[in-house]
């Protein structure tokens, strides 16, 4: 095949949602992406109506796990005129896969697009580009896959390795020839500054970049080739909060100025599909090879009768988690259906007097669901109060309680909850066991959190790795007539504290810490570090009481006497 003059220049569109992109893909692997919201929907259907007003037809490059989750957006895109393309099933860059896992990537992410969309799937794209001649052994199994052609080399900065051609070029492998069309660089000083699209259209100014565009077409004379993703026309993405700061400037910065960058390139420029540019006919693909495994809906196995299994109920305080409820909400959809088999699981949600319309969208999204109640705080008091608040209002004597961020998975309450023996009052999750984890969470907050934590361990007569951890199972009677003093973080502890100080039996579980992903911890970090250190003073003096008076049965003492006289909890609260 060959190309004659250039006939348009080319445009790409990403398929992707915005928590699926390279940048996170450490703080979000895939076994999260069902929790999120996803806007990759209604994104893919605004740009339809943009390039539709601009009488453009373009290459869509897709990953496969969408095109599962939603094949008639897939199909509606083909249905347009607009070329279907692959682009990996879990976006994973070349550098995360072997030869044999990208090429099994690379069959089952085209079964997905040419099922969806009916069409003949021809090219490909990784994400993040090949930037190293060491990668291009990929474009050998895309010609042994019998693609026509691919769309990743991305000569980036001073890193170009030996990756020269500017323009559309025919990679020559044992197994034939394979089209590449590199991403348009402009070698500046010798470094290759990038000037295709996507983040670069939304950090460098306009009028710089289009000199850059026209002075690139003049002096190569082959088609231009930009790109952006479909998020990048959101400019309310959901900000990921546990990003860097680099990452969430190229993410969120100027996301309001694509749409007319787009627009602007779209009236200078003529612009069409790849496979229109060569010629290639896309016609209607055949079914996915035979040998491919096919999907078969298993019957799911009838649950056990309701008396055989143990009620149970999850606490989740809420205080201005408006961005985390979407996310919370498919979490424990599917924590419930984990547990469901051996639990009635009942849930209670504590809103702490939120401001920022929390309470509204908990009664939207929980109001279907069974076993569930909805419980307000007139006033804010704290994480420990919405805890205890939600123990008073269960009506198992089994309860659980956990983070609205899931910084802790609640699917390890599977494991967790078995460990509440007859002889257990408490289970506590604990990162900081020498088999638990902890995942970017940043330093200074772990090095607080586990000084707290060692000075506990001094005052009080269990020895755990871990005292600050809202993640636990409760034993519902030990803790329904506890007296707190401390309302917020520092009564997680005290909680902690008192039903040490009674005898009571705590168990570890040693568990990972993720760092927060959506919203932002409401911890006043100097007001906590103070409240801990009175903390720990006031639990000494309670264990120096105790053990002047060790005569006494540790059963029979009890939080009355240990604070004198304790705070009393204000429990008006609006139960729905």
């Amino acid at each position: 095949m060959t190309i004659s003059a250039p006939k348009h220049d080319l445009l790409t569109v990403v398929l992707e949602d915005y928590f699926q992109v390279g940048a996170l893909s450490t703080l979000i692997s895939p076994r999260q992406w069902y929790r999120f919201e996803t806007r990759f929907e209604r994104n893919t259907l605004e740009t339809l109506e943009l390039l539709k007003r601009h009488d453009i037809r373009a290459t869509f490059f897709v990953l496969g796990w969408i095109a599962e989750q939603n094949p008639h957006l897939i199909a509606e895109i083909s249905n347009q005129g607009h070329e279907i393309a692959n682009y990996g099933f879990y976006h994973r860059n070349v550098r995360q896969m072997t030869r044999e896992e990208f090429r099994e990537d690379a069959r089952r992410s085209r079964d997905a697009l040419e099922l969806a969309s009916g069409r003949r799937v021809i090219g490909f794209r990784i994400p993040q580009g090949l930037r190293s001649t060491s990668d291009l052994w990929m474009l050998d199994v895309l010609a042994e896959e019998k693609y026509v052609y691919d769309s990743s080399v991305f000569r980036s900065l001073h890193n170009a390795h030996g990756l020269r051609n500017r323009t559309a070029y025919q990679h020559q492998s044992s197994s034939g020839q394979l089209w590449e069309f590199p991403h348009a660089t402009l070698n500046y000083l010798g470094f290759q500054l990038p000037i295709s699209g996507g983040n670069y259209f939304r950090q460098i100014p306009h009028t710089l970049l289009t000199h850059a565009v026209a002075n690139w077409k003049k002096n190569t004379g082959g088609p231009f080739m930009i790109y952006f993703h479909v998020w990048e026309l959101d400019p309310d993405l959901p900000r990921i909060s546990a990003a860097s700061f680099l990452t969430r400037t190229r993410q969120y910065r100027n996301l309001g100025k694509m749409s007319w960058v787009l627009a602007d390139y779209f009236r200078k420029c003529k612009f069409g599909s790849i496979a229109d540019y060569l010629s290639c006919d896309t016609q209607p693909a055949a079914m996915p090879r035979e040998e491919q495994p096919m999907r078969v809906e298993t019957p799911s196995k009838p649950l056990p009768e309701k008396a055989t299994r143990v009620p149970v109920t999850i606490v989740v305080p809420c205080y201005n988690e408006r961005r985390t409820l979407v996310y919370l909400a498919n979490t424990l959809n599917s924590v419930c259906q984990l547990l469901e088999h051996d639990y009635v699981v009942s849930l209670v949600f504590v809103d702490d007097a939120s401001t920022d319309g929390s309470w509204d969208l908990l009664n939207r999204l929980f109001v279907d669901w069974k076993n569930c109640r909805l419980v307000q705080h007139p006033q804010n008091l704290g994480v420990a109060a919405a805890i205890l608040t939600g123990i008073r209002h269960a009506r198992t004597e089994v309860v659980c309680s956990m983070d609205c961020d899931c910084s802790y998975d609640p699917h390890e309450l599977i494991q967790m909850l078995p460990l509440l023996e007859e002889d257990v009052d408490l289970v506590t999750a604990s990162p900081y066991h020498a088999d638990g984890r902890v995942m970017n969470v940043p330093g200074w907050r772990l090095t607080l959190s586990k000084g707290a934590s060692w000075l506990y361990g001094k005052v009080l007569r269990h020895k755990l790795a871990t005292y600050t951890s809202c993640f636990r199972v409760y034993r519902r009677s030990k803790v329904l007539d506890l007296q707190l003093r401390e309302f917020g973080y520092l009564g997680v502890a005290e909680t902690l504290a008192l039903l040490d100080l009674q005898g009571a039996s705590i168990r570890e579980f040693p568990t990972t810490l993720h760092v927060r992903i959506l919203g932002y911890s409401k911890m006043k970090v100097a007001k906590t570090v103070v409240g801990h250190l009175r903390n720990l003073w006031r639990i000494r003096r309670m264990r120096q009481f105790i053990d002047r008076n060790a005569h006494v049965p540790r059963g029979s003492v009890t939080t009355a006497e240990l604070l004198q006289p304790a705070n009393k909890l204000e429990r008006t609260v609006h139960d729905q």
